[in-house]
């Protein structure tokens, strides 16, 4: 965390001037102050203020500088590439060549631990947290797209036979794609049961 320690003719103008020698905003700060100007009579201020203004940690720096050194660790030569979706989320893909199946791992298990562990270390300190989706080798998209085709053919089942389909215990968001690409689905409903991390979805038929 850096920091430094300013001098003004009042609290605002020294925290001002620690703005700019941090290159950061209000919002992203902590200030403490160490002395403030003096009144004679009052009137007369006596005296400078001065603050200590300590930059907080950036989720979305912390993030990255943590992948590229497991990277390191772990000899991988990947590109990390991070973008802004939607509100405080951001989806940090890693790129590269086949060896970043080890960090996927079977259906994707690694892959949900090392996100865990970037959400963690992200936010351990910042001023407010976000969300972090970690991709590798474009494995999220891939498997969305293989939930969304087997919802649609468990479904069409439920609908011809009118008899539930349990599927097996998925975490969080994929749980979540099946439950949105079925949705809008005639004579199909769809909930969680169980408790983590053995939830599973069940596809139901509904009267209409």
């Amino acid at each position: 965390m850096k920091r430094v320690t300013v001098a003004g003719k009042t609290v605002d103008e020294a925290v001002e001037k620690a703005l700019v020698l941090l290159e950061t905003t209000r919002d992203r700060v902590e200030v403490r102050v160490l002395e403030e100007p003096r009144r004679l009579f009052g009137v007369l201020r006596i005296g400078q203020a001065r603050v200590e203004v300590a930059r907080l940690p950036d989720p979305r720096e912390e993030a990255v500088a943590f992948l590229r050194r497991l990277l390191d660790v772990l000899g991988m030569d990947a590109e990390v590439v991070v973008e802004e979706r939607g509100n405080r989320q951001l989806w940090i893909s890693l790129r590269g060549d086949r060896s970043l199946g080890v960090l996927i791992g079977r259906r994707g298990q690694t892959l949900d631990a090392l996100q865990h562990l970037v959400n963690v270390v992200a936010n351990k300190a910042g001023a407010e947290p976000v969300r972090i989706v970690l991709d590798a080798g474009e494995y999220r998209e891939r498997r969305r797209q293989t939930l969304e085709r087997l919802a649609e053919r468990l479904a069409a089942r439920v609908v011809r036979t009118r008899r539930s389909v349990k599927l097996e215990p998925m975490p969080p968001g994929e749980r979540k794609i099946i439950h949105t690409r079925l949705q809008g689905w005639r004579n199909v409903m769809t909930y969680s049961e169980g408790e983590e991390p053995h939830r599973y979805v069940v596809i139901a038929y509904k009267e209409t």
